[in-house]
Parts: structure tokens; sequence; C-alpha cells
């Protein structure tokens, strides 16, 4: 299952899944794509489809592994990641080099073992307002899940994931 940024950074008031699914698309790949969020409806560790969450390996856009598969996001670590394997936008960039992100930062609203923090995810990731509270994590961790709370008015950087695997 690929795991890729947006092609620009968003700040809380994004329709991510949107997003996600439209560049999927503009990119030619065929799968549909979810928001790396908890959302309102949502946790994170349930956004991959049940079947699929042990036996795939999650990789970036040049199919570089990430993570073992899903479930391992979410062991309680924080989602530790190979800082050295490149997550890419899709249209091709490094997201960790590119300065069209300049805040090395990844939203999720989750905890890290991937459940909703209804407190902190930009009211369900509908505002930008400064007062309104955001979890996301600094890449420079080495991890996905880190628990660091920013104004939602923050541009970071959004992650989609290939929800479910196409042969």
């Amino acid at each position: 299952l690929h795991l890729v940024a947006l092609n620009l950074p968003f700040s809380g008031d994004m329709r991510a899944d949107f997003q996600c699914f439209q560049q999927a698309q503009l990119a030619g790949l065929t799968s549909t794509y979810r928001a790396f969020l908890s959302s309102h409806l949502q946790d994170l560790a349930t956004v991959v489809r049940k079947t699929d969450r042990y036996h795939l390996p999650i990789v970036n856009l040049k199919g570089e592994t990430l993570f073992n598969n899903w479930e391992s996001i979410f062991n309680g670590n924080g989602g530790q990641f190979n800082f050295h394997v490149p997550i890419y936008s899709f249209d091709g960039r490094n997201v960790m080099t590119d300065p069209s992100w300049p805040h090395k930062v990844i939203w999720h609203g989750s905890t890290a073992n991937g459940i909703r923090l209804v407190s902190n995810y930009c009211e369900a990731w509908r505002t930008a307002d400064m007062g309104a509270m955001g979890q996301a994590s600094p890449l420079k961790t080495g991890k996905l899940l880190d628990q660091k709370v920013y104004s939602c008015s923050n541009q970071f950087i959004v992650l989609c994931i290939e929800n479910s695997f196409v042969s």
C-alpha cells in the first residue's frame, strides 16, 4: 500500500479525502486513497481495509518500504519509520527535502495507536483557526504519530494512504 503526500501543505481546514482522491487520479493511480488522518467518522488505524492491514507492506511512491504492514504503524511506538526512506508527493517530490513544505511536520489528529483525538484534530479538519489545535508529528523524529500539538493555522504535510490493494 502506497503512502503518498499531497502536492502542497495544508492548514487544518482541508478536504483531505477529496484531495487524496483527486491527486491520485491526476497522477494516474487507479487505487483509492484516503487521508492519513483521524476524522469525526473514523480512527486513523481503521482507514485501511481490515483484509489488507497485516500482509501488505506500506511503501512510498517508488515502492521503497516504510513499514512492514499497516498494523505496525499503530503498535504504540509512534509509527517509527526508516528516516532514510523518502516520502514523496503525488507529483514525485521528496517532502523531507523539498522547500514547498517548509515545515517538515505531518497532520494526523491521532494518538500513538491511531485513535482520534477529538480535542486535537482541527474540529474534524474543518478549521484553520489559530485558536484551534491539531495533533501532528515532526518528521525529524522519524515517527508518523509523534504527539505534538500545533495551531490549526499552520500549513503542514498531509499524507494519503492507498486504502485497499488493487492488483
